[in-house]
């Protein structure tokens, strides 16, 4: 099952040390299955507020972007840019091939039944 590593940076000015991370990043991530799904993108904002830009890695699955984010070498270049951009960064299962949301829903009734007045 894939997974993502999706990250939602503040604006932050140009500076050294974040183009040397951008430069040095793929070679991290390549070696886990990761590749770039979105970066550098400009996005739309349909509801609520999203100020900053979004950085999203899609890896084979969560342990491969496991152990990309405890890897020596990411490990090494991530204060490049943590020391000049704020922001938030998660790491997400995605669905199986064929996925469908019914026995979620399913389960979110089931749980739900007898709560209703």
């Amino acid at each position: 099952m894939p997974a993502y590593v999706i990250a939602h940076l503040q604006d932050a000015a140009p500076h050294v040390e974040i183009a040397e991370y951008i430069e040095r990043l793929p070679g991290t991530f390549a070696p886990y299955g990761g590749r770039y799904l979105v970066h550098m993108a400009q996005h739309e904002v349909k509801e609520g507020s999203w100020p900053g830009h979004v950085v999203m890695i899609g890896f084979p699955g969560i342990a491969d972007a496991r152990a990309w984010w405890e890897s020596p070498a990411y490990r090494d270049i991530a204060p490049l840019r943590s020391r000049h951009i704020d922001g938030d960064i998660i790491m997400v299962d995605g669905v199986p091939d064929g996925y469908e949301p019914a026995a979620a829903v399913e389960a979110m009734r089931e749980s739900l039944a007898g709560k209703q007045p």
